[in-house]
């Protein structure tokens, strides 16, 4: 698979039969909000699959419908989804409407985003104007193989002066 091909999330192994696919579009609702967890009940036999993008309206954010992403991360059972938010939940409220439209969290790469600061949802934070990327990645994507992997150790280029002069670190390391 080359690196600019986008992949699709894979389903849970042991929820494959009841994840849903790529082509159809759900609506579930709020069962639970636990700080940044939410759980989501779906209608039978129609779950999401697993690290896919939710959305819901949360009014506490901004007035758009549909302003809050929530990833899928795990099939808790009785058609419900325990999920994560990616913003706030004050204001989310149980009951509430959750849109799955087959999609994962994705990121735009490419030379339009150099340079620029972006959130976790690939939205530009900087004041610059909007982003037309060439190409979206998903954030979760497949191991590269052993083939693709080196063992050679090699210093991190980070762009930055002073920290490649001064502390530069090793590919792979902790920082």
């Amino acid at each position: 698979m080359t690196p600019n091909t986008p992949t699709p999330a894979t389903p849970s192994p042991d929820n494959q039969q009841s994840a849903i696919s790529n082509q159809q579009s759900i609506t579930g609702r709020i069962t639970q909000v636990n700080g940044a967890v939410v759980d989501v009940q779906f209608p039978d036999g129609k779950l999401p699959r697993i690290l896919s993008a939710l959305r819901t309206t949360n009014p506490s954010l901004s007035d758009k419908p549909l302003n809050l992403v929530l990833e899928v991360s795990q099939h808790l059972g009785d058609d419900r989804v325990r999920r994560i938010s990616m913003s706030t939940t004050d204001g989310l409220t149980r009951g509430a409407d959750v849109h799955y439209t087959s999609d994962s969290l994705q990121m735009p790469v490419g030379k339009a985003v150099l340079g620029r600061v972006l959130n976790l949802l690939g939205e530009p934070i900087d004041n610059k104007g909007d982003l037309t990327p060439d190409t979206l990645l998903p954030i979760h994507g497949p191991a590269p193989s052993l083939e693709e992997q080196s063992t050679t150790q090699e210093i991190l280029v980070t762009g930055i002066k002073v920290i490649d002069l001064l502390s530069p670190y090793r590919k792979g390391g902790k920082i």
